[in-house]
């Protein structure tokens, strides 16, 4: 074991006197909504306390490492906003961030435990630890700490003989252990109700119970967000910090997301991670801010929250305890409210790649198609769908044309459209107002409503009875040739009906 100088040096290393949190995701595969909600929390306590948001990659179970996850970390991070002071990716005064990096930590801080007699050698056979004896009256199996007991003899000869330990906690058998929760408030627990967890592995490696405590200290980290999944490890978080004699971080312990009153979201089950929710044409900024709703209310009426806004009204005072129910339904209204208010040229940039999925044809305007679509669309993904006919007129039936709120038929629709075909060929400005004067015209002189002349006129030229903007539009964007070879194909068709 080290020195004490050595100790004294990294407590000296060791930032003090402004809020520091730490997301700590292992790289186990994608971003999952509860992932996200722990990080932005995170990012959200230290950004209202003025203080530091730390990544720190917890890879010490090298079994379910995922080729790729570490970078879907940072790339889901950045394109959330939220920006780490402190990272393996950016450095920091605390590192390295990655926890295999420090492996060589934690043996040393396990002894120093062990020196405290707080911590002891198990050379029990894995087979001996799985027989684990019962506690008369408790729920739980668990580990009877015969190793604590050995004495010094018999554990230097273990060693001497090379036999093979891990290094668990030694948990008090009598008394009670409480910890405070900033959402639970004070929580007590038996002590004889908890098992001498393993803080080092046969392999060097310390498990995610020992690690976490260890990093946290040594990063100075003063609120420690996680789910309520941990508040039965918190008891033996408080012992090791207080067989450590290192000041106890304020836990923050969030209740799950659900998919319903039953159960919690799983990937396993179908349920979107962050990349899933993206992919299915949400944007980030609603994604962000439904999430930061998720179990938090921030008092008021206010649900559209800008990430600058969130970093001043989020409070952890807010936060519940009861399960957050995650509502899709709610998600889009969300999303439909951020594409509605968002910059024409921006939404022109995220629309475009779905208007070019149908619409190929290189003289058709994105642009033009995307000012149809911003105050109509909920989710992006919708897009293709709705603007295919931009490219190529789809078969239709001749049904289309009867529409009882503009009183159409197909033989009115006939009619209407031999009458206007001609005002538009004669059209050498083919704009909205051009295009809207002819059809509005026509409706005034033979005393018809306009929907009469334009519901006709919108049929032949999209082949739909649902479409992103009316006919002037559609026309507009089509452009003259088009529209009337459309229109000529509507013409056809309702004769071929009539005969």
């Amino acid at each position: 074991m080290k020195d004490e100088t050595w100790f004294d040096d990294m407590e000296r290393r060791i930032p003090k006197g402004e809020v520091r949190t730490r997301f700590a995701p292992s790289p186990t595969g994608y971003m999952h909504v509860g992932n996200l909600r722990t990080a932005l929390y995170t990012y959200l306590i230290a950004r209202r306390g003025g203080g530091k948001f730390i990544l720190r990659i917890e890879d010490t179970d090298q079994g379910r490492y995922v080729e790729g996850a570490e970078e879907a970390i940072y790339q889901t991070l950045r394109q959330c906003g939220l920006t780490h002071d402190e990272g393996p990716d950016v450095g920091g005064p605390v590192g390295p961030y990655v926890q295999t990096e420090r492996r060589g930590l934690y043996g040393e801080y396990a002894e120093r435990l062990i020196a405290r007699g707080h911590a002891y050698r198990c050379f029990c056979e894995k087979s001996e630890t799985e027989a684990e004896e019962a506690v008369e009256g408790a729920s739980i199996r668990k580990y009877d700490g015969r190793c604590s007991r050995l004495s010094a003899a018999e554990i230097q000869a273990n060693l001497d003989a090379g036999k093979p330990y891990v290094i668990r906690q030694k948990i008090p058998t009598e008394g009670k252990t409480t910890f405070h929760d900033e959402i639970f408030g004070d929580i007590t627990v038996e002590n004889d109700s908890l098992d001498d967890q393993v803080l080092i592995k046969r392999d060097g490696l310390p498990t995610y119970n020992f690690a976490n405590v260890v990093d946290d200290h040594l990063m100075g980290i003063t609120h420690v967000v996680r789910g309520t999944e941990y508040l039965s490890s918190a008891p033996k978080y408080n012992l090791l910090y207080e067989g450590f004699g290192w000041e106890i971080p304020k836990y923050i312990h969030c209740s799950p997301v659900m998919r319903d009153q039953h159960n919690k979201m799983s990937k396993r089950h179908g349920d979107p991670s962050y990349e899933d929710l993206i992919a299915q044409g949400y944007v980030t900024e609603a994604v962000v801010n439904y999430v930061a709703l998720l179990g938090w209310a921030p008092g008021g009426e206010q649900e559209i929250f800008t990430l600058a806004e969130l970093e001043k009204a989020f409070d952890i005072h807010g936060l519940s305890k009861s399960p957050a129910i995650f509502d899709i339904a709610k998600l889009r209204y969300f999303n439909s409210a951020y594409l509605r208010a968002m910059e024409p040229s921006r939404f022109v940039a995220i629309a475009e790649p779905y208007i070019r999925q149908t619409v190929k044809n290189p003289e058709i305007d994105p642009a033009q198609v995307a000012a149809l679509l911003q105050q109509r669309c909920e989710v992006l993904t919708e897009i293709p769908e709705k603007v295919d006919f931009f490219d190529a007129l789809p078969d239709y039936d001749v049904a289309l044309y009867t529409n009882k709120k503009s009183k159409t038929d197909a033989a009115v629709s006939l009619e209407m459209l031999r009458a206007v075909r001609p005002l538009l060929a004669a059209l050498d400005d083919w704009t909205d107002e051009a295009l809207l004067a002819a059809m509005v015209g026509l409706a005034e002189r033979l005393a018809v409503k306009n929907a009469k002349v334009m519901w006709p006129v919108r049929i032949s030229v999209a082949g739909k009875a649902v479409t992103p903007g009316g006919a002037v539009e559609l026309c507009r964007i089509l452009g003259k040739d088009e529209t009337l070879r459309r229109m000529d194909v509507g013409i056809a068709m309702l004769e071929g009906a009539r005969s």
